[in-house]
């Protein structure tokens, strides 16, 4: 935090969004920052909803004895009107030596608080939720890059197979390979420090789903569930095997690169749906759609038994690619 002076600290941050990790860490990089300026900063952190405005203003006022203050609001969605309306008007005017950091939700719950502090200027730091697999690998390449290192594009890909999709996780794993490496990070560092939890993951059970591999197929399935793979990742893996080749299929043969851009995957991806997809019709992959989404349904809720609903699966899927009726 060397360099950092007053006049870089956003008097208001605006943490806006429902993904604890990065809300978490923009906290503690604000006030980290802070304390680049004045080790002796004051920092107290409150819950919103239970604020009152005479408390806040006590809160915002000069201090008798000066110093920098941090004051962090959680839960911001849950301010009362009044307290919006008393935080709204500090804002057009904010003290230089308070940084107020307002953690927000980012729905439509108090969503009038959120887009006035914006209006007034606050800094806003997102903090939303990673709802796709391209800002997941995105995610892992930055983590990797923010400690020092640098990491491919397979390698982020691949780390997502073998250690899900949970932020905390993932930023852990990132953080552990970069101090067992030198930090530059290649699909076969990741298989070298995850081959155990890679080959049983729900990607390998999908891969010999898709060219049917049955007895392949059942035996990663069933060693994935005795090591304690959560049956929803598996199911999940398979369904979007089995989208991949749908799409990939549909677009025709062409150069994987090409491809990439068009279907909004990487070019490896591509290449190993194009080699996936022989022996597939139409009417095959609409039943493994079919048999995949009853899957996910049976798995996530509306079985009493998710592994044989996997198996059972497996075998559905295998039978469309060989043209069962």
């Amino acid at each position: 935090m060397g360099g950092v002076t007053a006049a870089d600290l956003a008097p208001i941050l605006l943490v806006l969004g429902d993904e604890e990790l990065l809300a978490t860490r923009a906290v503690t990089e604000a006030v980290a920052r802070a304390r680049g300026v004045d080790p002796d900063v004051d920092v107290r952190e409150y819950q919103t909803g239970v604020l009152a405005v005479g408390e806040i203003a006590e809160m915002l006022s000069p201090s008798l004895f000066g110093g920098r203050r941090v004051l962090v609001l959680r839960s911001g969605q849950d301010a009362r009107k009044d307290l919006v309306a008393a935080l709204l008007a500090y804002a057009k005017n904010p003290d230089p030596d308070v940084q107020l950091v307002v953690l927000h939700l980012g729905g439509a719950k108090g969503k009038a608080f959120a887009d006035g502090l914006r209006a007034a200027g606050a800094t806003v730091v997102p903090a939303a939720k990673l709802k796709g697999h391209r800002e997941r690998v995105a995610f892992v390449r930055d983590e990797i890059r923010r400690a020092g290192g640098k990491c491919t594009e397979d390698a982020a890909e691949a780390l997502i197979a073998a250690v899900g999709t949970d932020l905390r996780e993932l930023a852990a794993a990132c953080s552990q390979l970069i101090a067992d490496t030198d930090g530059r990070i290649g699909a076969d560092t990741v298989a070298r420090y995850y081959r155990g939890r890679v080959e049983v993951s729900g990607f390998t059970v999908a891969d010999a789903t898709l060219v049917g591999d049955v007895p392949a197929a059942l035996e990663a399935l069933r060693w994935a569930l005795h090591v304690g793979v959560d049956p929803v990742p598996i199911a999940d893996a398979l369904a979007d095997g089995v989208r991949t080749v749908a799409r990939v299929a549909a677009a025709g043969r062409g150069d994987p690169y090409q491809l990439a851009g068009t279907l909004g995957m990487p070019a490896w991806k591509v290449k190993s749906a194009q080699q996936r997809a022989r022996g597939w019709t139409p009417e095959g992959l609409v039943q493994a759609m079919r048999a995949a989404a009853e899957c996910n349904a049976a798995v996530k809720g509306g079985s009493d038994d998710r592994a044989y609903a996997l198996e059972r699966a497996v075998f559905s899927v295998a039978a469309a690619r060989q043209g069962a009726r």
